[in-house]
């Protein structure tokens, strides 16, 4: 959230859970354990990135805002970008290839709400969980500790 530019290149060979979040959001507590997964996996080959967006009309109105809940409240230490839009005309355009993925039941399309959760292998597959699938849910542990890199 520096202004700075960033691109999935920039993590070659690692794993990156990409994730739109919400400060407002009633799924917000999985910042908690998306920091976990952080925790647990970074040395190994994980990054966990946020994206905020306010397209779902829960997010703070500012990157400063943001920034502030995101370290006070959760303790988070993984990257979070400048806010995005993950659905429609002006949508990010990692998300517009993302979305592109299907989810365990085989549908791809939009991003239904806030926490939808995107997982980039180092071959760059994608991995798809939707909104109320806990980031420590037994799918997206064994997903991850499949894609992380030898």
């Amino acid at each position: 959230m520096d202004g700075g530019s960033a691109s999935l290149a920039d993590y070659a060979g690692r794993a990156v859970l990409i994730v739109n979040v919400a400060s407002r959001c009633g799924l917000a507590p999985q910042y908690e354990k998306l920091e976990a997964l952080q925790q647990q996996y970074g040395e190994r080959g994980l990054t966990v990135i946020g994206f905020p967006s306010n397209q779902f009309l829960q997010e703070l109105s500012s990157n400063e805002a943001i920034t502030q809940y995101c370290s006070t409240t959760w303790g988070i230490t993984f990257p979070v970008v400048d806010r995005v839009r993950v659905n429609g005309r002006k949508e990010h355009p990692l998300y517009t290839e993302l979305k592109k993925a299907p989810d365990a039941d085989g549908k791809a399309g939009r991003v239904t709400w806030n926490f939808e959760k995107f997982l980039v292998a180092p071959d760059r597959t994608v991995q798809r969980f939707r909104p109320h699938t806990e980031p420590d849910a037994p799918e997206v542990i064994a997903a991850i500790e499949a894609a992380l890199p030898a």
